[in-house]
């Protein structure tokens, strides 16, 4: 009897599968027919008693192999170089490689596409940012759910960022850039670090709210738009704190309201646009990391509770701190319940926005 295919034999290989117990030199064809059945019979019983196993595999024995952290961004930015921080604490703790794989594209989905159709082992997960949750929004389709077809393993960090503006500009408040803004409509342009992104989103959402003309110039990144605001080409942007930090606190930047729930500690004194009277600017982002939806629980647990382990470590925390993210660590349940509001609370902000990508 020959199988279809190595993944239906249950010997593992291609090829005949002859049982050790039948005698396979049968003399009449009622003898061959019942080796037939015998084998179909074996055949099937062990098929169907090694998937179980297989799909259940005790947490003790993850993971069996190497494990792959999908980064879908360019290297040398911050998630990429958490992502290896995490990576290199989970080799020594499983003591099995874990390595970094960058595939960028496509605002992050060509890297969550990839994991959302990866093996549903636990050795290959996303570590990605809160865009995973904002391009459902702005995209009309993805070949994912971001929600459903992912496992939330936890939340690493989170980070803010705040609207700042160049020393020379005629505004020290929020309340003083409207006016300035509504007196000289279209003449001052926000840089973002692109189109679609988290910048760019609040940006779109402060002019809705204000009712003012400032039209958008999309940088590819933080790091050429800070050259143009040093340089007087723009002189309004909503930039990440870690990157502004520096400039704030030598003068050449000037923040004037920070994005989040409450002020940010690298920040202590510039308002949050709550503060300054302006609702809807309260989501952080965050990195986070993620399984295949369908990866045995036991597995998603230890992959969760190894990470809150890495990042609860000070020279861990430290590191982070440095790059102006905050530590978190959360485990998987508590990361699923931010998954799903998150994936709310940006549609809400987005479709507020009008902002869509062209597929």
């Amino acid at each position: 009897m020959r199988w279809l295919s190595d993944a239906v034999c249950p010997c593992g290989a291609g090829g005949d599968f002859i049982p050790e117990s039948i005698d396979f030199a049968p003399h009449t064809m009622a003898h061959r027919s019942l080796t037939l059945v015998l084998g179909l019979a074996l055949g099937t019983l062990t098929t169907f008693t090694a998937l179980p196993a297989a799909a259940q595999a005790p947490a003790a024995d993850y993971p069996t192999q190497g494990v792959t952290l999908l980064v879908p961004f360019p290297t040398g930015g911050i998630t990429d170089s958490i992502a290896r921080l995490v990576a290199q604490e989970l080799g020594t703790a499983w003591g099995k490689p874990v390595v970094v794989d960058n595939r960028a594209g496509a605002s992050g989905t060509i890297g969550a596409t990839a994991v959302a159709r990866a093996p549903k082992d636990g050795h290959t997960a996303l570590f990605t940012i809160t865009t995973h949750v904002q391009m459902p929004a702005l995209r009309r389709a993805l070949p994912y759910d971001a929600v459903k077809d992912f496992a939330a393993v936890s939340q690493i960090g989170m980070s803010t960022s705040a609207l700042v503006v160049t020393p020379d500009f005629p505004a020290t408040t929020l309340k003083e850039l409207v006016t300035v803004l509504k007196a000289e409509p279209g003449k001052h342009a926000y840089g973002s670090t692109g189109v679609a992104t988290t910048s760019h989103i609040y940006g779109e959402l402060f002019k809705k709210e204000a009712g003012v003309d400032m039209p958008h110039a999309p940088y590819k990144g933080a790091a050429p738009m800070v050259t143009d605001l040093l340089g007087g080409h723009i002189r309004v942007a909503v930039l990440d704190t870690g990157t502004a930090l520096p400039y704030l606190q030598s003068g050449k930047l000037r923040a004037l309201a920070a994005l989040g729930t409450r002020r940010s500690e690298a920040l202590p004194q510039v308002p949050t646009f709550q503060q300054a009277g302006y609702a809807g600017f309260e989501p952080y982002a965050w990195i986070g990391l993620f399984l295949p939806a369908g990866t045995p629980q036991a597995r998603i647990d230890k992959m969760s509770t190894t990470v809150a382990a890495i990042i609860a470590k000070p020279d861990i925390q430290k590191k982070m701190r440095e790059m102006n993210i905050e530590p978190v660590g959360s485990t998987a349940a508590e990361f699923s319940v931010v998954l799903r509001e998150d994936a709310q609370t940006w549609k809400q902000v987005i479709d507020r926005t009008g902002i869509r990508v062209e597929d």
